[in-house]
């Protein structure tokens, strides 16, 4: 069976595969297949999955990034298609949310041993040095 291809702006007040499809700039569906990246029901799975909108878009993305990895460079006379630079592209988008997402999930004790503007932090440049006077 194949899946479907289905774009509805005015549902990007909804948290689904619309305003996921919105935000990952897959709204293309006429040319299905050929010009998306994953089908309705990948979309709707992926979000069913995640509970956090966060991990769920870098499932998004990490699925569309992979499958876009397996697409060779081709050239064709004058004609040259660089399919390896949309996957590197997708895996960009990737690597920031994940970064984003990464630090999301620091705890509030690891928040405040990096210290902040108002209490110097734990650790800082020279606090080992034994430097004394007269010597």
């Amino acid at each position: 069976m194949a899946g479907a291809y289905s774009y509805d702006p005015g549902k990007l007040s909804e948290r689904g595969k619309d305003l996921m499809r919105f935000e990952l700039g897959d709204t293309m569906v006429e040319g299905k297949e050929k010009t998306c990246a994953l089908t309705d029901e990948e979309y709707t799975a992926i979000l069913e999955m995640n509970k956090s909108w966060k991990r769920a878009k870098l499932a998004c993305l990490e699925a569309i990034f992979r499958r876009f990895s397996y697409e060779a460079d081709t050239q064709t006379g004058p004609l040259s298609l660089q399919f390896g630079n949309r996957a590197k592209l997708w895996q960009e988008e990737y690597e920031k949310l994940k970064a984003s997402v990464s630090q999301n999930c620091l705890s509030a004790a690891a928040i405040s041993a990096q210290g902040n503007e108002s209490k110097k932090p734990y650790f800082y440049t020279g606090m080992m040095s034994t430097e004394r006077e007269g010597g």
